[in-house]
Parts: C-alpha cells; structure tokens; sequence
C-alpha cells in the first residue's frame, strides 16, 4: 500500500508486504501548525499496524537539528518507533525527480526561471536520484531498520551548475 501522492509515492512500487507511508509536510520551510499536525493525524490512522511501516523522513535531522521541521520529524521518527512494528525508518537527502516546487532543486529552478536572485549558501547538500532510492528500497529487510540514504554530498553551487 502506498499512502501518499507526491513525488516520492510517485516512484514507488506497490508492495503487499510494506505500506509507504509518503505523505507529510515536503516543505521544510514549512511553518503552519496545521501541516504538522495534519502528518501525525494520518499516521496514526494507518492500519494494520501490525503491517511494515514504512516512514520517509529526511537526513536534515542530523545536520540541522534545531529547525520545527526538523523536531517534526524527529517527532515522527519516535511515532513510528512507538506504535509500529515491524516499521523501517528512510532518512532521505534531497531528491532530484519530481515537480514538487519546495524541494531544492525545483525551488531554485523556479526562481532562475522568474529572474529572481539565487541564495547560494555555501553548504552541502545531499542529493538522491530516483534509481539510487529505488535500489533502496529493494533491501528494506523485514525486521525494524532505521537506513540513511544521503546519496551524492555535493556544494549548493555545484548543484546549481548541474541541476539548475
């Protein structure tokens, strides 16, 4: 079963043996309550639960700790830990498919494409294209797991060079 409609639960294979659950907050400049909210509420109406859970949740919570977007997954992570079993937990980078205006790389199309500056902040960033995720996603083992899947580290420059 696949929850969710976006770029990630676009890819996806249909499972009888996992539910993705790949619909939450993409934003992580996301600042409405609501939105927040909204992603526990669907979470906690999953069923079975006794089926595997599997959480998308992002590699930021390690490298920026302190954002609400990030407490909010971390929030998440400890929601699957406590109500599912078996569940696997995938901390992804920032993915390079998709149409979805928020994530890195489509934002900064966007504002290239309007004519409005760049912030090129000078960070790295970890990028995963849709095969690496999809190879991922195959060795998801049938007992609990927690994997990072940072892909490609690369400069915000360099990703502008090559994907913008």
């Amino acid at each position: 079963m696949i929850i969710g409609h976006g770029d990630i639960a676009s890819v996806l294979p249909d499972r009888d043996d996992l539910t993705f659950f790949a619909s939450g907050v993409s934003n992580s400049a996301e600042f409405r309550e609501l939105e927040y909210k909204r992603e526990i509420d669907l979470l906690m109406t999953v069923r079975p639960r006794s089926n595997h859970l599997v959480y998308f949740s992002s590699l930021c919570i390690l490298y920026n700790p302190d954002t609400r977007y990030s407490k909010h997954k971390r929030t998440m992570e400890n929601v699957v830990r406590t109500w599912f079993y078996p569940y696997t937990i995938m901390r992804l980078g920032n993915i390079t498919w998709g149409a979805n205006p928020r994530t890195l790389i489509n934002h900064l199309r966007i504002r290239r494409a309007a004519g409005l500056p760049l912030d090129i902040q000078d960070t790295y960033r970890y990028l995963v294209d849709k095969d690496e995720f999809l190879h991922w996603i195959d060795l998801i083992p049938s007992w609990n797991c927690e994997m990072n899947v940072p892909g490609r580290r690369m400069l915000v420059a360099d990703i502008v060079r090559e994907f913008v």
